[in-house]
């Protein structure tokens, strides 16, 4: 069924379940970007529908006017939720009994073509389709917060995950230009997370050493690697770096640096006794960050992006 879907003949019936940041920003990109729509929400919160009309809007803030958002459906059971569904994609609690229990019953429900997305930020797809007659239809479909401006998703399949469910999936995203990547082998954390929680950690170590402040750490990384990284990887960076001889040529010339910091990376541990510095200077200097202002200034600057690769094939 996703594959009529590219020509946008037909209806596409899209169900969410559960309205976190997560469910919302993803109910934001659907409104927004899949024609035809037909967006159905099942949440167990008492009070969805207000929550849901109150809420969705601050997603779009510069388009909430022309989205109708009066069109979408709220499901009063999970059978009902899924039951005409071309795509289940669950933002649920990362709970693993939860998403267990709720995709036996999806997938008792559900149309048997069905695409079925977890958008978990570390739950296998294998554990959670161990109560799954057919475990081949699950997909873990991560995105990098926030969904409707993020352009990667991580495409994370258990060893039983069809080839074909990752095709679709892959060909459904694409077309909306997004940017969904195959994760090969299942891993705790996925790829982006494992990244950013790498730097975290680093950057936790330096402010606890005093090498640097919150702020002034903050500062470094926003007025270097991250523009850098927003137009090339760290591969390609440093394949750049090392001029004619690429990454090779890199590591030749100051390899030994690089494995000095590695050497003597950061070895902090959640729960130790850096916490009470590093989060007081956070909140010290950022108090309540203005969602806002970062979505917005993310979205112009992956717009500029574009239009300069656009540039670039001309």
């Amino acid at each position: 069924m996703i594959e009529a879907m590219t020509t946008n003949e037909t209806e596409l019936n899209i169900t969410l379940i559960a309205t976190g940041t997560i469910g919302l920003s993803f109910a934001a990109f659907h409104l927004t970007n899949s024609k035809n729509c037909k967006l159905t929400i099942y949440d167990t919160r008492p009070d969805v529908s207000t929550y849901v009309q109150e809420q969705l809007p601050k997603f779009f803030p510069d388009q909430h006017h022309a989205i109708d958002i009066s069109s979408i459906t709220i499901a009063h059971n999970l059978q009902e939720a899924v039951i005409n569904a071309h795509i289940v994609q669950e933002s649920g609690p990362e709970n693993l009994a939860i998403k267990k229990a709720l995709w036996k019953d999806v997938e008792q429900y559900a149309p048997k073509d069905a695409l079925l997305w977890s958008s978990t930020s570390g739950i296998p797809a294998s554990d959670q389709a161990q109560d799954m007659h057919d475990k081949t239809r699950l997909l873990v479909v991560h995105p990098y917060n926030p969904p409707h401006i993020i352009p990667l998703l991580e495409l994370v399949p258990s060893p039983q995950t069809s080839e074909s469910v990752i095709q679709r999936t892959q060909a459904f995203w694409r077309e909306r230009g997004r940017v969904p990547i195959h994760i090969k082998k299942e891993t705790t954390g996925f790829v982006a997370n494992r990244l950013a929680f790498a730097l975290l950690r680093e950057s936790i170590h330096l402010v606890n050493e005093g090498v640097v402040s919150v702020s002034e750490l903050d500062s470094i990384v926003e007025s270097s690697m991250g523009p850098r990284w927003a137009v090339a990887g760290p591969f390609k960076s440093y394949h750049a770096g090392g001029g004619p001889a690429g990454l090779e040529g890199f590591f030749k010339n100051i390899g030994g640096t690089v494995q000095a910091c590695w050497d003597d990376a950061g070895k902090v541990n959640v729960g130790e006794n850096w916490e009470g510095e590093v989060f007081r200077q956070a909140q010290e200097a950022y108090g309540v960050v203005d969602v806002e202002e970062r979505d917005r200034i993310t979205k112009r600057l992956l717009e500029v992006l574009r239009e300069e690769k656009e540039k670039g094939k001309r």
